[in-house]
Parts: C-alpha cells; structure tokens; sequence
C-alpha cells in the first residue's frame, strides 16, 4: 500500500464500507485489518430474517433529520435520501414523529389527519417514502395523536363558532353541531380546563391551551379514529406509535385500557399486521396493566432517561446483576398480563435529554454500554436518531431535537438549522463523517452491536434467564432462550477487567460474537472468559445442547 498510511488505510476501508454495506475492513483474503476485535470476528454475522413485530426501530424528528430542498428543515425527501444509511446500520422500521399539518414545529398539534405538512412535503413524497421503505425491508410507523387536536382543527373550530354562538341562557343541541361532544366542555372550571373566550364554557386540555383534548368516549370520535387509520392503513403505513395513551382518559385507568383495547382491535380489523406501541409514562406495574388491552406493545419507560434502570446500572447506584433481574421482572409482568406482548426498550427519545450528557467524564466507553444494555433486551427495540452518534441536547424541547449532526460543516448537503429557539448545542463527539472512519468510534458501535441483536434471534424474541453464578456488580449474565437456539450474553460494565469461570452454565459454549470498546481482545478457553473493560461476548450453545 505504497503512499498511504496503515491508519489512512483503516479510515478508507471505514468509508468504503458504507457505501457497500461492509461491517468489516479486510485485506488479504478477508482476513481484518483492523485492531479492534469485533470488525473481524462478527464481519460473517448475517441477519436473520423474521417478518414480525421483533425489530429495530430508528425514530426520525423529521424537522431536524436531513434537508433535502436547500430550506434548512428536514423533510420526507431528506430521509428518502438516508435510508441507504439507516438500513446499512441494521434498522429495519421507522417511527417518524408526526408529520400531519400543524403550525408548531414538534406538530403535536395536528390540524388535519388526513395531509401532510407542506414543510415535509407533499403526500406523493409521503408514498414514495413508504414504497422505498417497503423496497428495502424497513417498515414504517405513523405517530398517530388522538389525546387532542390543536384548537385550529376543523372539528374544534366548529365547535368554538357554534358555542360563541349561543345566548348564555340556551344548552347547545348535538344535532345542530355534533363537533361540541367531540371535546369535552364544562360550565365549571374544573381541573385540566381553561375559559373559551366569549363563552360562559371551559373546555378541557391538559398538556396546553392549544391543544384540546378530544372526547374519546363519543362513539363519533371513534369512527372518525377508525376512519384515519383506515386511511393510512389502505397507503402501506405499518402501524402506529400512540401518543400520551395514559392520558387518554384523566384519572381514569380503566377508560385507557378500554380505548387502547379498541384501538387494537380495530387496528387489526383494517389489517392483522398493523403494529401499535403506546407511549405510557408510567412504571412496570401500570404497563402491565396497560398490555391487558391487547396492545402489542409499551414503551418500557421504567429502565430509559436519566433516572431510569440502564443510567443507574451504568453510574453505580445499581449493580450490574440488578439489570438482569429488572428484566426478567419486567418480562414476568408483561407476559402475565398479555402472553403476545413485545416489549419496546428505549433509552432515549425527543422528550428527553440525550444520553451522551448522562456520563460528564466519559468519552465513550460508558455511553455505548448503556445504549448496548437497551439494544440487547428483547422485543422491539427503538434509537433516537443521532443516540448513534452520540448526539447532545438537553433542557427545553427544542435542543432535545437539535440538527442531525451529519457533518462539521454547517453548509453540507442536507443538514437542517434546527428548531426556532433552540440553544446552541456543542456536540461532545465527532460528526457522523469523521465517526465513520474510526473503528472505535460509537457509530461503529451501534453498527456492531444492531448486527448482532439482528444475528441470533433469541436476543430479540427470546426469554431472560439469569445466570447468578456469574453475575455481580460489575458483570450480568444471562441466557436469552429462543426457539432458534439459545445464546449466553456476559457483560462487563465496569471499567476493570474481568474473568469468568462459566463452568455453571450447563452446554457446550463458543464465542459466537464479541463487542469490544477498545483495541483489547475477549476470549474463552478452557472454560473462562476473559472480559477487558467495557466489553460483551455472546456466547452460542452447540447444536444438540
């Protein structure tokens, strides 16, 4: 390789790798060039392929993503643009954030279910998405709001006009505007209401002015809601993300579980393999609860955000046996209370600070961890995009939801200026450009371990079992069983390295995939695995244990 580096080499190969889909730098017959361990030893790792609702998912803030006509605001076309790079890192489903007309930027607020934003695009954009989306295996998930419309919505407009409408002394009349039930309005100022202006009435909205809640009880509403995912449905959207389910009906857990019940069934009326997962806010025991509807699945809010289970493993308030046990509790739960639930683990998401800020002294080995302790639990796992790259963003709203940091410079195609008042954010690692020539770098690492979650199936579909023998403070162990055969996934979370005498797991054991935050090496022989710092081996049973 006259003229040009070993270094400058690796960081070509890294490049090169990309465009053709490679997960490994090789030369000389295959063999790896690399000094990080994991490029060579997992390079033959392929995905198995299951058409079910087990799959990663990338959620996209379409506004900040990628630019695709030169405005400065992510759209459709700017996400057609990478779905090159969201497939090549392993994702097979998108979850985009709502893309309906609203005339705020997060547009929660939807003013029509049935359009597109024209800041996004148009609805032709919007098809040609899902077709090429379809085209490479990658599902699509629709961010559906039904908690409330904004106040400029068809339905609640008609509703304002016709109460302004009448003397202070006269009850309004269903059949004259049906849109009034629609909402839920009061004479009294009762918790969550506010006044409607030239009116003697309140109207309840509990996450803002703007924002009135819809009256999910009114047999209408829900033919109206059956009328929407029809829609959508009939256009080739895979399903649903459920905004704000625990706040469907206020103080009422029952009425949830009973709306989320009708929304499943009906959801798989129109089409058995719509996907539904709900947002609940909430801890184990009311996502239990919740999945006695038939939901597919919950997000498991309970180990994501700063405060959750993978933050306080990582930090030390846990020990690292306590994960284990976590989800095994979790898994007992959910199952009890719906046998074909999917758990959905997350760490973060767009109404959370990014988890680069979790770890002030860390530079990187901390950070892939955590996201590793997410991405290997089993169900339906989600990553925020830009988690991969160790994106930052905290605070109000909008510097949660800051540009894709796609490159160091600002003028590059296809990056966004962000959110309107968003703080300016000083990003802690490189650009995605600059990461995807470092084998170390966390892009690396999300690739790598997205590949082996994809590799062994049992990882995503499988059961949890604890191997307490091996377990402690530092390092969890555990067998996720599957019905395609078993894997052994031993963790060391702690900065010293570590040996395991696995001889009280009951088989046949081989080093079937490694993950690894430095250029030190894992092994087995002889029984004991040798663990550096910061590092996973997946360890496969042998055909017949």
């Amino acid at each position: 390789m006259k003229g040009i580096t070993r270094r400058g080499f690796l960081s070509l190969c890294a490049l090169l790798s990309i465009t053709e889909g490679a997960l490994g730098c090789t030369s000389n017959g295959g063999k790896s060039t690399s000094p990080v361990q994991m490029i060579g030893f997992n390079k033959d790792l392929q995905p198995v392929a299951r058409d079910d609702f087990y799959r990663t998912t990338y959620e996209i803030f379409p506004y900040s993503f990628c630019d695709s006509n030169g405005d400065g605001i992510g759209d459709l076309n700017g996400i057609r643009q990478k779905l090159d790079y969201i497939g090549d890192m392993g994702f097979d489903q998108l979850w985009l954030t709502p893309v309906h007309p609203s005339s705020t930027y997060h547009k929660y607020d939807v003013d029509d279910y049935y359009a597109i934003d024209p800041v996004f695009g148009t609805m032709g954009d919007y098809e040609a998405l899902l077709t090429e989306c379809h085209e490479r295996g990658i599902r699509v998930l629709m961010d559906l709001v039904l908690n409330h419309t904004s106040d400029t919505h068809p339905w609640f407009v008609s509703a304002v006009e016709y109460l302004r409408g009448l003397p202070a002394d006269k009850d309004p009349v269903r059949e004259e505007c049906p849109y009034v039930w629609y909402y839920i309005f009061s004479r009294e100022q009762l918790d969550g209401f506010v006044p409607l202006e030239g009116t003697p009435y309140f109207y309840e909205a509990r996450f803002w002015s703007e924002m009135p809640d819809l009256n999910l009880g009114n047999e209408e509403v829900r033919g109206e809601i059956r009328d929407i995912m029809t829609y959508w449905l009939d256009k080739g959207v895979d399903g649903f993300r459920l905004d704000a389910v625990t706040s469907y009906m206020t103080g009422n857990p029952d009425g949830n579980i009973e709306f989320l019940r009708f929304l499943s069934e009906t959801g798989k009326s129109i089409n058995p393999n719509c996907y539904l997962v709900g947002e609940a806010w909430t801890d184990r025991t009311s996502i239990a609860a919740l999945y006695t509807s038939g939901i597919d699945s919950l997000f498991d809010f309970p180990f994501a955000d700063s405060e959750g289970i993978i933050r306080s493993v990582m930090n030390g308030s846990y020990a690292a046996s306590d994960y284990v046990l976590a989800m095994v509790r979790a898994e007992e739960a959910y199952r009890e209370a719906n046998p074909s639930y999917v758990d959905a683990p997350f760490y973060t998401n767009h109404d959370m600070g990014r988890s680069a800020g979790f770890y002030a002294l860390d530079d990187g080995p901390v950070t892939k961890m955590a996201y590793a302790l997410s991405l290997l639990m089993p169900g339906n796992s989600f990553v925020y995009y830009g988690e991969e790259i160790g994106m930052k963003g905290s605070g109000k709203d909008e510097n949660k939801r800051a540009p894709m940091y796609w490159s160091d410079d600002a003028s590059t195609e296809g990056m966004c200026v962000g959110p309107p008042n968003m703080d300016e954010v000083q990003m802690k690692f490189p650009s995605l450009e600059t990461q995807m020539a470092d084998d170390l770098s966390l892009w690396r690492w999300f690739t790598e371990v997205i590949r082996v979650r994809r590799a062994f199936p049992a990882i995503a579909r499988g059961a949890t079992e604890p191997v307490d023998a091996v377990s402690d403070a530092n390092v969890a162990a555990f067998i996720r069983r599957g019905d395609d055969g078993d894997v052994l996934i031993v963790m060391n979370l702690r900065e010293e390295a570590a040996e395991k005498d696995l001889s009280a797991v009951s088989g046949n054991l081989k080093l079937a995939a490694v993950l690894n935050t430095s250029e030190e090496s894992i092994s087995y022989e002889g029984g004991t695995l040798s663990l550096p710092a910061y590092s996973i081996a997946v360890l496969a049973f042998d055909a017949g244990e």
